[in-house]
């Protein structure tokens, strides 16, 4: 059963993952997020504990990350395009640490 829902969520496997992926990434890349800001530490005690095991400039890029993001979105705007091509919304550092937790 695993190895069937592993390969239904593997983008590149299932078009349909690939299809969510590719909407989610341009989404994300609008307010310049990565797809780990999406966790919240209100609502899960573990992504509360590994945010308090990160060093503080990646706590501190990700809350100012979070600040530009509403504050777009606020505004009713978007990044400029330049800077949404730099964006990386699936690199990952906070999924090692919950790992850990």
């Amino acid at each position: 059963m695993s190895s069937f829902l592993q390969t239904f969520l593997d983008p590149k496997k299932n078009w349909f993952a690939a299809q969510h992926m590719k909407t989610l990434s341009k989404r994300l890349r609008k307010y310049g997020l990565r797809y780990d800001d999406l966790h919240d530490p209100y609502y899960d005690l573990d992504v509360k504990e590994a945010l308090n095991r990160l060093p503080r400039e990646i706590v501190d890029a990700r809350n100012q990350r979070l600040k530009r993001a509403m504050d777009l979105s606020m505004k009713h705007e978007y990044l400029p395009e330049n800077l949404q091509a730099m964006q990386t919304p699936f690199r990952s550092y906070l999924q090692e640490m919950l790992d850990l937790v």
